[in-house]
Parts: C-alpha cells; structure tokens; sequence
C-alpha cells in the first residue's frame, strides 16, 4: 500500500487494491474471534505488533481486533458483530458524548461504549508503530464503526495525525456535529457501502427511542464508495465476504496473487 507520510493533509485517491488488501485484513478479525486460541494469519510482508480486547455488549472481555505493521504501513483492524441488525436495540442507540475529543459532538452509545473499553490498550499499541509510517484503519460493520470512532481519536491524539480510513458495510456512528467534526479532522475516509445492505441504513437518520421518546438525529461520514451487489439475503448483502467478492471482481489476478501467501489468508469466495 503506497502512501505519503503522516503530514499530509490532503485527501488520498480511492485505491480499489488497497481496499482488497484491508477487506481481506478485515477478514481476519473474524478469524482471531472464532478461533478459541485467537490465532489468525498475517498476510505475507507484515508481521502482528499485538491484538487488543474491547467489552462488548454483555459486558465480557472479547477479541475486537489487532495491529499489524510491515516496512512500509502499519494497520489496525476492528471486528465486527456476529449479526447483522442485533446492535439496534433501544439502549444501545441512544447517542453519548465523543470523550475523546472535547466538542466533537454525540456518538451512538453501544458503539463508543466498546471503544472507550478498548482505547487504552489500542493507543499503547499505536505507540509501538514508527510514525513515519502511514497508519491505515479499518473495519468491516460494527468493525467500521469502531475505527470511525478510533480514526478520530487517533488523528488528535496520537502521533498519527493523518490515519487513512477503509470501512466495510458499516453503520451510521454519530450525530451531525459529530459528522462535521469527524469531516474536518479525517482527510481520507473511504466508505464502501453495499446498496443493498441495511446495516449502512442503521440508525436511522432519525431515530426514535421507544421506551424514552428521545429523538436522535444520525448521519454517515464522508467518503462514501457505492457497491451494488445481491446475495439473496438480509446477511448475504452484509457479510464481509460478500463485499470480498465484489473487490476480487474488480482485479481477480492481484486478488490472486495477495491471497497466495500464506494460503488461505483471504475470505472464501463462494463459487
């Protein structure tokens, strides 16, 4: 992934390999979350700086993801939810304030709740990182809106003042204040949405609760990428391997030749 350094400002070209390599990055997380042991494969080149644990929503410590960094960028990854919708509940969609950044506005509670458990141990791996490095985030659902939460945090408070954002299929994270801010802090954000995936769609642009009658104002961040694919289901249009799939169709032989090594680091493609 070639990039400039971490001065820049300046937003970086749409780069469909790149969004391969962290698609398949993504994929990865779901591995060292269904593997008892944690275990998953780094792709050829990289090497693991370390995983981190996040409290999700039962309260128990999980793996949400890790960072990886190779000779010329370094990545951090978040996991995703198990389901595709099960992040909507009342409790949880309520808005709170973005701690990280003073002003910056309201963000979706259940969201930010696993960041801010998860913050600490990510900001002392991102120490371990040389800074000249680009510093690449992403995520695939709730993954992408855990690094949109992270991207923010990391841009003001950490030596990575220009990280460079892929999402995959994630959902709305904050309130029009909260987009604004984001908007100004991030030069590049790239956010892959499927428009036949409903997660993109949730929270709602206003959503009510229904057990307070608060109303709550949501909005995207910048960057969309429109992708336009059909699975035959609800969690076929969301699924990480889906918007795999829709990449690899773009450039099946780069696809070919990153998913080689180690064999079968990439997400499998149902034929």
């Amino acid at each position: 992934m070639g990039a400039n350094s971490r001065n820049t400002v300046a937003s970086q070209e749409l780069d469909l390999r790149t969004a391969l390599f962290l698609a398949a990055v993504c994929g990865q997380t779901y591995m060292q979350y269904n593997n008892k042991d944690g275990l998953f494969l780094v792709p050829r080149g990289y090497s693991l700086v370390g995983e981190f644990m996040a409290k999700a929503y039962d309260n128990s410590q999980e793996r949400f993801g890790f960072v990886l960094t190779s000779d010329r960028a370094s990545v951090l990854a978040f996991r995703g939810s198990g389901s595709a919708v099960d992040w909507v509940s009342d409790f949880i969609a309520q808005q709170t304030t973005y701690r990280p950044v003073k002003n910056a506005g309201l963000t979706h509670k259940g969201f930010t709740d696993i960041y801010m458990s998860a913050r600490t141990g990510i900001l002392e791996l991102l120490k371990q990182l040389p800074p000249e490095k680009p510093l690449f985030v992403t995520g695939h659902s709730l993954g992408g809106a855990l690094a949109t939460l992270a991207a923010m945090d990391i841009a003001s408070q950490s030596a990575f003042s220009a990280p460079i954002i892929y999402t995959f299929g994630a959902p709305r994270v904050g309130d029009p204040k909260f987009v604004s801010s984001y908007n100004a802090a991030i030069a590049t954000h790239w956010r892959f949405q499927n428009e036949f995936d409903i997660v993109p769609h949730l929270p709602t642009l206003v959503y009510q609760s229904p057990k307070t009658k608060q109303t709550y104002y949501y909005m995207h961040v910048k960057g969309e990428v429109k992708r336009s694919f059909r699975m035959g289901s609800v969690s076929g249009n969301h699924i990480l391997s889906s918007y795999f799939a829709d990449l690899v169709s773009d450039d099946p032989s780069f696809a070919m030749s990153i998913c080689a090594d180690p064999p079968g680091w990439c997400p499998a493609i149902e034929p």
